[in-house]
């Protein structure tokens, strides 16, 4: 089983930073493809960002060149280092974990963190 813990949600401006970090338990969560997903309110569930063990990242249209996904193996911990927030990026973040890319589905999900981004 693993279980995954969001932290550095928060409130920000437009055009400022923010940095979600997600710790994993379990043994063989460090070699887990990890995402992070986001939620805004009467919106369906996207994906922002995922990462593979070896460091392959792909981005949603809407946050490449702003937003950044990195991990740590060691510590089991992926972050999200979101930066020129928009207010459109509000929205409840998820991380979440799973065994393959190959798998279609994620696994493991955190409670979630809330950002919200002010005009």
């Amino acid at each position: 089983q693993v279980q995954l813990v969001e932290s550095g949600g928060g409130l920000v401006q437009a055009g400022g930073s923010l940095r979600l970090s997600c710790a994993a338990s379990g043994r063989t969560s460090s070699n887990y493809v990890r995402g992070w997903f986001r939620q805004a309110p009467g919106k369906e569930r996207e994906l922002v960002a995922a990462i593979t063990r070896g460091g392959t990242t792909n981005y949603a249209d809407s946050v490449k060149g702003r937003f950044t996904i990195s991990r740590d193996n060691a510590k089991n911990t992926v972050y999200l280092q979101m930066n020129s927030l928009k207010p459109e990026d509000t929205a409840v973040y998820y991380c979440a974990a799973k065994r393959s890319i190959y798998d279609t589905t994620y696994d493991y999900w955190g409670q979630g963190t809330q950002v919200t981004v002010s005009s």
